[in-house]
């Protein structure tokens, strides 16, 4: 699918960037995992641009769609389908990140928003929305019937900017912290079908 302005496909050089916007939207549950990796002499944000910059996997910068505004990138979408068939939990999974996978299982073939997020300053703009409207393009672009997102039950501005787009709540997890500081309680699934 061709983007175009202030649209554009992010590149290894936006990962700094990227990491900026992943930290916003998982409302500091990612560097609380890139610190832990990092351990008390490294550094939290290096892991994060190291991933951000990866070939593959779900947070790479070749899932991502960058927002741009003179020359600068202010917001950002990462997003990719969904397997057609639920992926198993697997035994040694991370305990944080089972609902979180148990919600992705309950929507498989979906496009699923894995991040969506501005810089504070530029917060209000109408950049989400417009990056909703992108992530459908993407998604009936691909053959899906419908979009997820998982949001915490503590983020009202994104769950009023989600429901204000189409989306509805699906189902909940409750979530599991460890030592990550946060004052959600559960994970809320959001869908929205596509006509094709």
């Amino acid at each position: 699918m061709r983007l175009e302005q202030p649209f554009r496909r992010a590149t290894a050089d936006d990962a700094a960037a990227l990491v900026d916007l992943v930290d916003f939207a998982s409302e500091g549950l990612a560097l609380y995992l890139w610190t832990k990796i990092a351990g008390p002499r490294g550094d939290a944000r290096a892991i994060g641009r190291e991933r951000a910059a990866r070939e593959t996997g779900s947070f790479s910068y070749r899932n991502a769609v960058v927002l741009e505004r003179e020359g600068r990138v202010v917001a950002g979408l990462i997003g990719y389908p969904l397997p057609d068939r639920p992926e198993p939990i697997a035994a040694d999974m991370p305990a944080m990140f089972v609902p979180l996978q148990e919600l992705e299982n309950l929507v498989p073939g979906t496009w699923y928003v894995n991040v969506l997020a501005a810089y504070p300053e530029e917060r209000g703009k109408g950049h989400g929305s417009a990056l909703l409207a992108l992530a459908e393009r993407m998604a009936a672009d691909t053959g899906r019937s419908g979009l997820s997102i998982i949001v915490s039950d503590a983020n009202t501005g994104a769950r009023v900017l989600y429901e204000r787009c189409g989306y509805r709540e699906r189902a909940q997890r409750r979530m599991v912290k460890e030592d990550w500081r946060h004052a959600g309680t559960n994970w809320v699934l959001l869908t929205k079908p596509l006509s094709l």
